[in-house]
């Protein structure tokens, strides 16, 4: 069977909410019931046919073509399969998912992997912000799953995250690791202001020194048996995190954030 295939006919002014496109929910449709589907646009709802020409029938493997920005929820609530978005994607991509894979070939929006719980999400351009964050009001984040991002990352990247890995192969914005409660974010490139800020416990894995934070205690240097295997499991992965010249096991180890639990560890690589 060939991949469901969406290919957009033309942007619209308006945000669209692609929720309903997914695996799990098209699973057991004929083309022209996913057709017929309304989405969300703006004020107004429109079917899927208006927007999107239609092709293939494995609902299991979606493929949207032409996606740009204004794609919102593409992937929410994902339970087995995958979506593969050749261009951009909108804001709230993946929220809630369950399991299953995501690729983006373009940049994402806001909240990408927000309070996602097991998964696959690979973003090949740049992430908004709030990345497998917690919605706003809510205090469990991405509680599970690997995000895989090779560009870089905005402000609160895994705020309140409670599980799960965080991947940044570029740079990471404000607040990186802030508020979060456990799982591991791995950034290549640099990092901004008040990383870790408020977080519990968790690790925050970097190449490069961040900006010294006085919430943090520097525990000297340190060799971890832990960070071989931990790079081991990265080997699946097509990503710079795979290749044997980016494993380490010598950092240097900041305690924090000592105005909370100080549980957390910041672990800098040494060169």
């Amino acid at each position: 069977m060939s991949a469901l295939t969406f290919t957009l006919k033309q942007r619209l002014d308006q945000r669209v909410d692609m929720s309903p496109l997914v695996c799990q929910k098209l699973a057991d449709l004929e083309l022209a019931e996913i057709a017929a589907i309304t989405l969300q646009n703006g004020k107004r709802k429109i079917r899927v046919d208006e927007i999107f020409s239609i092709a293939g029938t494995d609902a299991q493997n979606i493929v949207i073509k032409n996606s740009f920005g204004k794609l919102d929820f593409i992937g929410k609530e994902l339970e087995g399969g995958r979506i593969t978005v050749e261009g951009d994607a909108g804001a709230y991509l993946g929220l809630g998912m369950k399991s299953g894979a995501i690729e983006v070939s373009g940049d994402v929006g806001l909240y990408a992997a927000c309070e996602m719980k097991k998964g696959e999400l690979v973003i090949n351009g740049n992430a908004g912000d709030f990345l497998g964050a917690a919605l706003p009001g809510n205090k469990m984040g991405m509680k599970g799953g690997t995000i895989l991002v090779k560009g870089n990352v905005g402000e609160r990247a895994g705020d309140h995250m409670r599980r799960g890995n965080i991947l940044i192969e570029g740079n990471a914005g404000d607040y990186c690791g802030s508020r979060m409660t456990a799982g591991t974010i791995a950034v290549m490139g640099q990092t901004g202001r008040y990383l870790g800020f408020a977080m519990r416990r968790g690790t925050l894995l970097l190449w490069n020194q961040p900006q010294a934070s006085a919430r943090f205690n520097d525990c000297g240097a340190h060799t971890l048996a832990f960070l071989p295997i931990l790079f081991a499991s990265f080997k699946k992965l097509d990503s710079k995190f795979a290749d044997n010249s980016a494993a380490f096991n010598r950092v240097q180890r900041y305690a924090g954030d000592m105005s909370e639990m100080g549980r957390g560890e910041v672990l800098v690589k040494i060169s």
